[in-house]
């Protein structure tokens, strides 16, 4: 039996914009997904698949892959797009899926499905890496996306992306002095990106307001003040909000918050990052958000 991991990822720049090429700063985190895989030569061209959500059964499937059928399962939507994604990895690989082996594949999500930090993007790339294919090109032709998270996942590091005019990203070492006064508080609901971006697509945007995100992600990347980053997330935050015309996340729930409050990724569910202040845990926790990690805590 052959084993692979892949992090999740905490998306902290150019949210959506990263649709149209903006730069995207993006880092790993400590929490991802396994991938354990055994194949056995014995002419039954079956998939056996089990998917674990932090060690407990989530989905199971037993799939005909000669005929592409599912012959058992207990959740059918989740099957059918397990399905979709593994025939994509038949047509895209020179080695897997060609003979009549059964396959016995199993995933485990080592985070909650709510906190949105890539249970698909870690499975893509995880398929990818075993079967020897493109997990951009994998994600793209099942999910789709800007990819950001696939780079972060593939490299175990943190990236600079960008998805425009064609896929180009580099590791960085994002380590700012003032890491340890950064915290990352879940919203105990998880956001549909899809949803999101779909809303995105549809309003008009200009070349100089991808700029402006990419101009954002450069300098929040060399900060090595705390009152600059704070006063660069704030500017980020409150043009994403002007653009979208939805109201900040610190507007919404933490009008009252001394200190900046930024949405990661999708607005409206997962995480937002913000610092720490006097009494910090107990205005999170009065306000009925009690997941908050330290910045050593979530990122690897």
């Amino acid at each position: 039996m052959g084993e692979i991991f892949s992090p999740g990822k905490l998306m902290l720049t150019s949210e959506y914009f990263a649709m149209d090429g903006a730069l995207v700063l993006a880092v790993p985190t400590k929490l991802g997904q396994e991938f354990s895989f055994e194949e056995k030569d014995d002419e039954r061209s079956l998939i056996f698949w089990e998917a674990y959500h932090q060690n407990k059964l989530w989905l199971k499937a037993v799939i005909d892959y000669k005929n592409w059928q599912i012959l058992e399962t207990n959740i059918l939507s989740n099957a059918e797009f397990i399905l979709k994604t593994l025939k994509n990895v038949q047509l895209l690989s020179t080695i897997k899926f060609k003979d009549n082996f059964t396959y016995h594949l199993k995933t485990n999500l080592q985070f909650p499905a709510d906190y949105g930090l890539g249970s698909s993007s870690t499975l893509m790339t995880n398929l990818a890496e075993w079967s020897e294919i493109d997990p951009f090109y994998l994600n793209k032709i099942s999910l789709g996306g800007s990819g950001y998270d696939i780079a972060v996942a593939k490299e175990k590091s943190a990236v600079l992306y960008q998805s425009v005019p064609e896929i180009k990203y580099e590791k960085v070492n994002f380590d700012p002095s003032f890491k340890n006064e950064l915290i990352f508080i879940h919203l105990n609901q998880k956001q549909d990106s899809r949803e999101g971006i779909n809303f995105y697509k549809s309003k008009t945007k200009s070349q100089k307001l991808v700029d402006e995100f990419s101009d954002l992600t450069r300098n929040i990347l060399v900060c090595n003040e705390l009152e600059k980053f704070s006063q660069l997330m704030l500017i980020h935050e409150q043009k994403i909000s002007n653009f979208l015309e939805i109201s900040t996340v610190k507007a919404k729930y933490f009008t009252n918050c001394p200190v900046f409050v930024k949405s990661l990724g999708a607005w409206g569910g997962d995480f937002v990052m913000s610092s720490k202040f006097d009494g910090f845990e107990d205005y999170f926790w009065g306000k009925g958000f009690r997941t908050i990690f330290n910045w050593n805590e979530i990122i690897n």
